[in-house]
């Protein structure tokens, strides 16, 4: 049995690793947590953290073919073994280029793709002065390590710069021009070991506090602005050549013009109602794509879907209620990541509603988010 090792054991990690047990791999996880949520589902755990050098070349060790779930993967030992023949996508290449945020936008930017200006910070000067060019509000981004919001912070006059500062602690920083937005769209691409790509039909996105909350598939938008998304994501994963499943998130102006605001190169929120809503998740897709095997269809089974997150609401161990009751709701599936503590805004679950009209689904998938207590 070929074995898939995955770098980083979270949820990302988790549903992977059910992927692939469906398509008959066996899983070798790395995460410093022996009891992290991927560990349900793998043959071996080597619990050393997602950044040690020991602990990938461990992974490569035991596995065939090697991924990862998280931006924050030691790139450079990954282009290492690389070199000595390992079979690791998306490239590390690529990861070394998208982890760095402010890379990311100057690569993007020199290939001619529409994204919001930006300039590195080294320290308050430069802060004062990028102000003084882009004007407020002003977004201070943390160029590395920065997921759900977390390494955001929106500086709306002259008495937050400090606290800005202070929250992002004087880190690798860079800021970016506020762009103002109608929605916020994100796009599923995958593209194969033969260069095939496929695309998934675009979603809407809404946050809460910079963490996604809901997701609506299709996206609720004029065809025109599903062709250009589309488009946009397939030139992007085009250029980097990157094999496996990408996100490619996008705003959406008043005036339909489309501005990529990040890239992930890995499975992501924005395409976890796949595993219900589309003839081959973005999960199983990864793992055809990373192994050579076809890809499958994105296409929809479904008109309408709607995903929602589960988010812990307090500090402690986690103890789940309410699924049941959920259950009992036509077209809603619930997908539990397996955490053993619980903390205020820590992804640790989601729902999935399936339906044949899109206002319905949206209120089944808030109904059933009330139910769930975690």
């Amino acid at each position: 049995m070929k074995k898939i090792g995955i770098v980083g054991g979270g949820q990302l990690g988790r549903m992977l690793a059910i992927a692939a047990k469906k398509l008959g791999f066996g899983v070798v996880i790395l995460d410093s947590n022996s009891h992290c949520p991927a560990s349900e589902f793998a043959d071996i755990v080597i619990a050393k953290s997602f950044k040690d050098p020991d602990g990938i070349r461990e992974l490569s060790k035991l596995s065939d073919f090697i991924t990862f779930e998280i931006e924050s993967a030691n790139a450079a030992v990954l282009e290492e073994l690389v070199l000595d023949g390992h079979s690791i996508n998306p490239a590390p290449k690529i990861l070394s280029i998208i982890k760095d945020k402010f890379n990311q936008k100057k690569f993007l930017a020199g290939y001619g793709f529409p994204v919001a200006p930006s300039i590195e910070i080294k320290n308050k000067e430069d802060l004062i002065m990028a102000i003084e060019e882009f004007g407020y509000p002003i977004i201070l981004k943390s160029r590395f390590d920065a997921y759900d919001g977390r390494g955001n912070a929106l500086i709306r006059n002259e008495t937050e710069i400090e606290t800005a500062l202070q929250k992002l602690n004087n880190g690798s920083l860079y800021v970016e021009k506020s762009i103002p937005f109608v929605k916020e769209l994100a796009v599923v691409v995958a593209r194969g070991q033969s260069g095939e790509i496929v695309v998934y039909p675009p979603v809407e996105t809404i946050h809460k506090n910079n963490i996604c909350h809901l997701v609506i598939a299709p996206a609720p938008v004029e065809l025109e602005i599903i062709k250009k998304a589309e488009q946009l994501a397939i030139e992007i994963i085009s250029i980097l050549k990157g094999v496996g499943v990408f996100a490619i998130e996008m705003f959406l102006t008043s005036e339909g013009e489309l501005i990529v605001n990040e890239i992930a190169p890995r499975v992501h929120n924005s395409g976890h109602q796949t595993i219900e809503a589309n003839e081959t998740s973005q999960f199983e897709q990864h793992i055809r794509a990373i192994t050579g095997m076809p890809l499958g269809s994105p296409e929809m089974k479904t008109p309408h879907a709607v995903m929602i997150n589960i988010l812990g609401e307090r500090t402690g161990v986690a103890t789940i209620l309410g699924v049941e009751e959920v259950m009992k709701i036509p077209g809603v599936s619930v997908h539990i990541y397996g955490k053993m503590e619980t903390r205020p805004e820590r992804k640790m679950g989601h729902i999935t509603v399936i339906d044949l009209n899109l206002k319905m689904a949206i209120e089944k998938a808030k109904k059933a988010r009330k139910l769930i207590i975690i």
